[in-house]
């Protein structure tokens, strides 16, 4: 959430740099400066009255202990009709605090300088590109028909059991999808970040922290009766363990790492781009988190970055790295990589990673601090990757290294998966 105080000193700025994101802001801003107004007024005259009755208070007192009992008692009316004045005062504060905060939500996070303008995944910038794309037979076959080939993967049973968009990993794909999530947390942990087991499901609070509400409510499963969400990501439960807390300085970087299942509700339609594996409703994934000053919150995006492509390597993929145009970059984020390994078979990239700065935009909502070392309180930055997501790195494993005998596993996996090759 953008903080008031920026929003009423840089109107302007916001309001075009907001453009780039697509979002036309100005009326919204406007209303929220105009409540703002009111609701400073109301602050003040509520805080005006506050001191008006703790010093009436003071002088009743002092009266009483004098023995000027009947001019003490003329004053305590007075106090008992300043009672109600902070009464009704407080309570048009809270709505005028309720009313604002309904439109900041509204507003996305203001994209860093630096991301490209752009309507379109089109508009995207491809910062880098790394390896050797395969070169693979005319009869290579794509990872649907490659599971059903080797019965790795049970998409059918998915959907009897569940639906579609939840499938069943057997056998070999099931121990590889093990090994996987194994190698990326060890690859995290050896990075120095600390392995968590967070809960899948989370509050509302928790989702509103981290931006996932208001702006994707319909996108999350929702278990009504108990008013808790399935996770999109690790990114909601890891990120809210430091909610409502202020951190010493030398406590930063603070870096977290968790394996999770995801639920996504909204996975696509029909049609080769969300076959198979390419979207799914429940996926496995190991995200990276971290926490620290605003000074260095660029560099740490920079940092995760390279420490995604140093996995991607390992897997021995061909991947490139696009930096997100205004209209393709997320609600809450300043500023965004997406990873995409290439697909040989379905002869197309495949994003497996996104790796994002919120600068303050989720700390602001959920009030994470810090305490510099000259005792001032500051807003944290956060920013959080994927490292990595399994469906699609599961699809390119599969296209990539198929040959006459079966699958190779990558050497960095063997260990992993005690096999190297499927057949």
């Amino acid at each position: 959430m953008l903080q008031i105080s920026f929003i009423r000193d840089n109107k302007q700025i916001v309001i075009d740099a907001l453009k780039k994101k697509n979002f036309d802001s100005e009326n919204t801003i406007e209303r929220i400066l105009d409540v703002d107004v009111t609701r400073r007024a109301t602050q003040k005259k509520l805080d005006d009255t506050l001191a008006d009755s703790k010093s009436l208070a003071r002088e009743i007192g002092n009266m009483m202990k004098t023995g000027m009992k009947d001019q003490a008692n003329i004053l305590r009316e007075k106090t008992a009709d300043l009672k109600i004045t902070v009464k009704e005062l407080q309570e048009k504060l809270a709505l005028l605090e309720g009313e604002q905060n309904s439109l900041l939500v509204l507003l996305p996070n203001i994209p860093h300088d630096s991301v490209p303008a752009g309507k379109t995944p089109e508009d995207n910038e491809v910062a880098e590109q790394q390896g050797s794309i395969p070169d693979l037979s005319d009869n290579a076959l794509p990872h649907w028909e490659l599971t059903l080939k080797y019965d790795i993967i049970d998409f059918e049973a998915g959907t009897k059991i569940t639906g579609a968009g939840f499938p069943v990993y057997k056998g070999k794909g099931a121990k590889l999808q093990r090994a996987l999530i194994n190698f990326f947390l060890d690859e995290a942990i050896q990075a120095g970040y600390t392995e968590y087991q967070p809960p899948l499901m989370v509050n509302e609070a928790s989702a509103y922290a981290t931006g996932q509400l208001p702006d994707k409510d319909g996108q999350m499963y929702h278990a009504t009766i108990d008013n808790l969400y399935l996770i999109p990501t690790a990114e909601v439960p890891i990120t809210n363990l430091f909610r409502d807390i202020i951190l010493q300085e030398s406590q930063l970087p603070i870096k977290s790492t968790a394996y999770s299942a995801c639920f996504r509700r909204e996975a696509g339609s029909y049609g080769k781009d969300v076959r198979g594996l390419n979207r799914l409703h429940q996926f496995d994934k190991v995200e990276i988190v971290q926490v620290t000053t605003p000074e260095k919150s660029y560099e740490t995006l920079e940092e995760m970055r390279q420490y995604v492509t140093g996995i991607l390597r390992k897997l021995e993929l061909p991947f490139r790295i696009l930096k997100l145009c205004g209209g393709d970059i997320s609600f809450a984020s300043a500023m965004t990589y997406d990873m995409e390994v290439f697909s040989t078979a379905q002869k197309r990239w495949l994003e497996v990673s996104s790796i994002s700065n919120f600068e303050t935009f989720q700390s602001n909502r959920m009030k994470l601090r810090y305490k510099d070392k000259e005792g001032k309180i500051t807003l944290a930055h956060t920013l959080n990757g994927s490292a990595l997501a399994l469906p699609r790195i599961v699809a390119a494993l599969l296209e990539n290294n198929q040959h006459k005998e079966g699958i190779r596993i990558p050497k960095a996996l063997v260990p992993y998966t005690g096999f190297d090759n499927i057949s």
